[in-house]
C-alpha cells in the first residue's frame, strides 16, 4: 500500500447534484424546484410552524395551566436515606454539604427532609425545610433540627 494508490471505499462518495447549470446538465431551467411561488424564489425561508395556512399546531392546542416563576424547587430527602447514611458513615450531624458530598444531592440544590421510612439513630439534621412529620420523627429518636 502506497499513500498514491490510496482511494476511498467503493460506493462511500457521491457525487454532488451540481443545480442550475444549464440544459444539458438535466437540471437546468427551475433547477429542481418546480414552477413559481415563494420556494422557488431565492431569499425563502418559512415561518417557524407554519403549516401551509393551515391552522397550525401550536395554536389548535388549547393553552391550560400555570407556571410559578417565584416556585422554590426542593430536592426530597427522606428519613430512610439518613439513616442509611448515619448507619454507614457513623454520623451524628447530617447537613446539605454531607449530603451533597456523598452524591445524594446536588451541590446547588435546596434540601427539604420528608419522613418517609424510620430514624432510628440520634442524628442532628440540618436543612432548608422540613415536613412535619421528619421534624416528629427527628426529635422522637432524640435529634435536633436546623433550618437554614
Amino acid at each position: 500500500m502506497k499513500l498514491h494508490t490510496l482511494k476511498p471505499a467503493e460506493g462511500s462518495v457521491k457525487n454532488n447534484k451540481r443545480i442550475g447549470r444549464g440544459q444539458g446538465s438535466g437540471r437546468g431551467g427551475t433547477s429542481t424546484r418546480g414552477h413559481k411561488g415563494a420556494q422557488s424564489r431565492s431569499g425563502y425561508s418559512q415561518k417557524r410552524g407554519f403549516e401551509g395556512g393551515q391552522m397550525p399546531l401550536q395554536r389548535r392546542v388549547p393553552k391550560f395551566g400555570f407556571k410559578n416563576r417565584n416556585r422554590i424547587e426542593y430536592k426530597a430527602v427522606n428519613l430512610d436515606v439518613i439513616q442509611s447514611l448515619a448507619d454507614q458513615y457513623k454520623e451524628s450531624t447530617i447537613d446539605v454539604k454531607f449530603l451533597s458530598s456523598h452524591g445524594v444531592i446536588g451541590k446547588n440544590d435546596m434540601v427539604k427532609i420528608l419522613g418517609r421510612g424510620e430514624l432510628k439513630s440520634k442524628v442532628e439534621v440540618s436543612a432548608h425545610a422540613f415536613s412535619t412529620s421528619a421534624v416528629e420523627a427527628i426529635e422522637k429518636s432524640g435529634g435536633k433540627v436546623t433550618k437554614l
